[in-house]
């Protein structure tokens, strides 16, 4: 095991020997080093005043990241470079082109939300040559503004590329150096960290992690931690140990198996969304609206499963696609057994799942869609952009040459305490012609599959008739092609190339 935790700050080579393991990369930042460019707003990842910007080895190459700092712990850092906005500062003193941009478009008031701005503009020009503004507004998506308004930001997005092409960028202009410096630092040793009486590991191979969770099976396990990051920094619980999965490759593949596309648990929603595209135009539509960009950055398809909130907004969807989960944990001999269980059938009570001790998600096997096939998933929410789901529903139907329904999968989540299918909304389909008379009487069935709650984002009246709505509105989309919802004209943009 190796017991130090390396990484680059900017370029400068840190080590650290100690470290409380949910150390949030934002304080270590304002505290420990002084560096208060970062802001905190919210702490739990909303607000986008704490973006840094990341950058990792990808397959040899490195790619950068925008990332909520307030929630990203300090020793999931191993291996990355940590970018903030004090390393824009030109040598000669001068501005970067980002930071000009805002300048030049009026896109600063106050100045509490700007370093998180030019940081998220600062990762997209990193990555991405002339975006859209539909690409700008997605990119800043995770960063809230108070009083400036969005419109001078978004025209700074585009006139950044005018002051100084990206080609010209410092940071890209040493990418290869920097990933040959990030390439020595990478090993497959266990990064064993202790501090403050907790403990850290993070193991860098399948075999490492399988022996970590079997020797600590009350560990928290932690992927992109945007949602265990709040069980730190506004539950104040004290984890103990902690096992990060982010630096075993295998979990980070994502491979095209023929009939469905396997995706490693730690594939993160970004790279997720870009292949379940192939899948349906409709769920590239719900993972554009998952968190903010920081977020899909962090957060992991792994970790949005077996967290096993039942608003999350994945799961439905995967379950109408009759997708199945790959778990996995070392056995007597150091060898690894799997087990492979439909995932309807992984959530078994709220926050309780079908995980045996010492078992971790290795991967999610995600069938395509057969020719034919009718899918639609949508979700309502109080906001647009970076809101959890009221309610999510996601449905998968077979017609039969005759037009009637021969196989119906309706799954919902927020209806109940997990996410789960409506199956005597899914028998009143059966053999009915798809049409409103059926849909009418699947609605009617939904209150015998659930008896939701009512919470701070919906009654159990509105989720309710939100259900049905959205069923009825997977009925438009399908029957009714002059009829144009969101997600339909998307669809028909996708059909016509």
């Amino acid at each position: 095991m190796r017991k130090t935790l390396r990484f680059l700050l900017g370029d400068e080579p840190v080590e650290i020997d100690a470290c409380n393991p949910t150390l949030t990369v934002l304080d270590w930042l304002r505290l420990e080093r002084r560096m208060t460019g970062s802001k905190e707003g919210c702490a739990e990842g909303d607000c986008g005043a704490c973006t840094v910007v990341v950058g990792h080895l990808d397959r040899g190459l490195l790619r950068y990241e925008a990332i909520n700092a307030c929630i990203r712990f300090l020793p999931t850092l191993d291996g990355c470079q940590l970018l903030t906005v004090e390393h824009l500062k030109a040598e000669d003193g001068g501005l970067h082109p980002v930071q000009q941009a805002m300048v030049e478009c009026h896109g600063s008031q106050c100045g509490f939300c700007t370093p998180g701005f030019v940081m998220s503009l600062l990762a997209l020009r990193l990555n991405e040559t002339e975006p859209s503004i539909g690409r700008i507004e997605d990119a800043l998506a995770g960063n809230l503004c108070r009083c400036t308004g969005y419109e001078p930001i978004i025209a700074a997005g585009r006139r950044m590329d005018e002051i100084a092409p990206p080609e010209t960028d410092p940071f890209l202009k040493q990418r290869v150096a920097t990933a040959a410096k990030l390439s020595a630092l990478q090993d497959s040793k266990t990064l064993a960290l202790e501090g403050q009486g907790r403990r850290f590991y993070a193991p860098a191979t399948l075999s490492a992690l399988a022996e970590l969770v079997a020797a600590h099976p009350q560990a928290t396990l932690v992927a992109g931690a945007t949602d265990v990051g709040l069980w730190v920094t506004k539950g104040m619980k004290r984890l103990d140990p902690v096992i990060y999965l982010g630096r075993v490759e295998e979990l980070r593949a994502i491979s095209d198996e023929g009939e469905h596309l396997r995706f490693g648990a730690m594939a993160t929603h970004v790279d997720v969304r870009e292949a379940a595209a192939g899948l349906s135009p409709q769920l590239d539509e719900l993972m554009r609206r998952f968190g903010g960009e920081q977020v899909r950055n962090a957060g992991t398809i792994g970790g949005n499963i077996a967290n096993g909130s039942p608003i999350g907004d994945l799961p439905p969807a995967l379950i109408a696609l009759d997708a199945t989960l790959l778990l996995a944990r070392r056995v007597d001999g150091g060898e690894i057994e799997r087990r492979a269980l439909p995932l309807e059938s992984f959530f078994l009570d709220y926050r309780k799942q079908d995980r045996r001790p010492g078992e971790f998600v290795e991967a999610v096997l995600v069938p395509k869609l057969p020719d034919g096939a009718l899918f639609h998933v949508s979700k309502v929410s109080k906001r647009f952009d970076e809101d959890i789901s009221a309610v999510c529903g996601a449905f998968r139907l077979r017609l039969g040459p005759d037009g009637r329904v021969s196989e119906a999968r309706l799954a919902y989540g927020g209806m109940a305490g997990i996410p789960k299918r409506a199956k005597a909304a899914e028998a009143a389909l059966i053999s009915q012609p798809w049409g409103e008379e059926a849909v009418a009487a699947a609605i009617s069935a939904l209150p015998r599959d659930f008896t939701p709650l009512d919470d701070m984002r919906a009654s159990a009246q509105y989720r309710l008739r939100i259900a049905g709505n959205l069923l009825r509105r997977f009925l438009i989309e399908t029957t009714q092609a002059d009829t144009q919802t969101r997600v339909a004209g998307l669809l028909a943009e996708a059909a016509h190339g």
